[in-house]
């Protein structure tokens, strides 16, 4: 038998099957059901719980993942069950998404006996042929396909991102060649390390949105020719983003002098060696990178829920080098996480922590300012929202584009805008030092410490 359930779902039985399904009334005849059924009407039976603890003992292993289109396919032959067949029954599931990690599995029920079950693949292989999952089961019973769907972008939300990023650097541009103008001025009027560490990182971001903007902007000019001028913007682009994630390390790091070891935290030519590790390891791993010849133009393939496939390009790393993969992946994923987040998200934790026991002691001595304790407070969050934005912390937000939509517009607007938060922290601190020179006499615990660290 071979049925046509829906557009989407077929059903082959062999011959086999159905003589199994027989009774010895009806040997020639047999009742076949063949439909499908909403998916939310299976009930996942919950994890045991013994006391406060999940109980896994002798409990099935229950796949997870979204049924694909939402529908169950029921097959049935016969009055009775139908297993261990010889040859398999063909159940085929068509799909016009894009989606991966398909799945073929049957519903089994729970010995609980409260109408609930859970997936199996037991007795079911799968293979996938591009357009369609065709599931082997050796038995017939509910059948579904578990997919993981990918993430996908239509033409419109792809054409909307582009020119939020496009503009978003554009600005970055901007605002950071004016962040290094007050900075600047700021240095003039009091030499602090800390300005010092600004203008690096302020110039490696700005490093990092002009070259992408050169390296998206040119490759829009060559005709199927890479040339010289490709593989120096990728390897520009490269070096500018490691540039930025070193600096950001830095910043973290200069954070931790300032706050645990405020006082004694001389060290000689302490700028020349920062800017060892910010410039040269960055230089460094660029120049390697660029010997192995992995710059190049990069070329993105981009398809939306209907399958339709367009390319997006930019001078990055060629993608027909082999080692690109790998050396993309360590460079400006593995490095950046461990190194740049991890590290950063520390230091962030500590300036809270330093946060609350100044409040704390502020209000345990009476201090005047117990009175604007709300003021201070929102005071306080601005601060750690705007050190997160200068210890590189946004980038976390790369893990909501394997997410939603909504995820990868959130990390496109504010990792774009990097150059105009620095340049409202440079505000920030150009407001905080006319109030140093304003109240320089007042006896503030907060305001001495901060005007300490930043002198340090």
């Amino acid at each position: 038998a071979e049925e046509n359930v829906t557009p989407h779902h077929k059903v082959y039985i062999p011959s086999s099957a159905l003589q199994k399904s027989s009774t010895a009334e009806f040997k020639d005849e047999v009742v076949l059901v063949a439909t499908v059924i909403n998916s939310t009407y299976f009930k996942l039976t919950p994890p045991q719980r013994k006391g406060r603890k999940l109980s896994t003992f002798n409990q099935p292993a229950h796949r997870n993942g979204i049924v694909l289109g939402g529908l169950v396919l029921a097959v049935k032959a016969g009055n009775h069950s139908v297993t261990n067949l010889s040859q398999p029954v063909k159940l085929t599931f068509k799909y016009n998404t894009q989606v991966e990690n398909g799945t073929c599995v049957f519903w089994k029920e729970s010995t609980l006996v409260n109408g609930t079950g859970y997936w199996s693949t037991d007795g079911c292989d799968t293979s996938d042929i591009g357009t369609e999952f065709i599931c082997s089961c050796n038995h017939l019973s509910f059948f579904a396909v578990l997919v993981n769907p990918v993430l996908s972008l239509d033409e419109r939300n792809s054409a909307i991102l582009t020119y939020l990023t496009y503009t978003g650097s554009g600005l970055s541009v901007i605002f950071t060649v004016i962040s290094l103008i007050i900075y600047s001025c700021l240095h003039q009027r009091r030499s602090q390390k800390v300005i010092s560490v600004h203008i690096q990182l302020t110039a490696a971001l700005l490093c990092l949105h002009l070259s992408f903007l050169l390296s998206c902007f040119w490759v829009q000019l060559l005709n199927n020719d890479e040339g010289w001028v490709c593989k120096v913007l990728g390897l520009l682009l490269h070096w500018a983003l490691l540039a930025t994630f070193s600096w950001a390390v830095l910043e973290g790091f200069h954070v931790y002098l300032l706050l645990i070891r405020v006082f004694n935290i001389y060290v000689q030519r302490y700028l020349l060696k920062l800017s060892l590790v910010g410039w040269g390891l960055p230089t460094l791993i660029a120049v390697v990178c660029g010997i192995s010849g992995v710059y190049g133009k990069y070329t993105l393939e981009i398809k939306d829920a209907n399958n339709r496939n367009s390319t997006a390009q930019m001078c990055w790393m060629n993608n027909q080098v082999p080692q690109r993969p790998l050396v993309s992946f360590i460079t400006t994923v593995a490095l950046p996480c461990v190194v740049m987040i991890l590290y950063n998200s520390c230091m962030l934790g500590l300036v809270v922590f330093k946060l609350q026991s100044i409040r704390k002691n502020s209000i345990e001595t009476g201090s005047s300012w117990k009175m604007k304790r709300e003021k201070d407070l929102w005071k306080d969050s601005v601060t750690v929202l705007g050190l997160s934005c200068v210890l590189g912390l946004s980038w976390v937000l790369a893990t909501f584009t394997y997410i939603s939509v909504p995820g990868i517009y959130i990390f496109t607007i504010i990792n774009s805008l990097q150059g105009v938060f620095m340049f409202l922290w440079s505000l920030a601190l150009t407001c905080k030092s006319r109030s140093d020179t304003n109240s320089s006499g007042k006896d503030d615990s907060c305001q001495k410490m901060m005007t300490t660290s930043f002198n340090n």
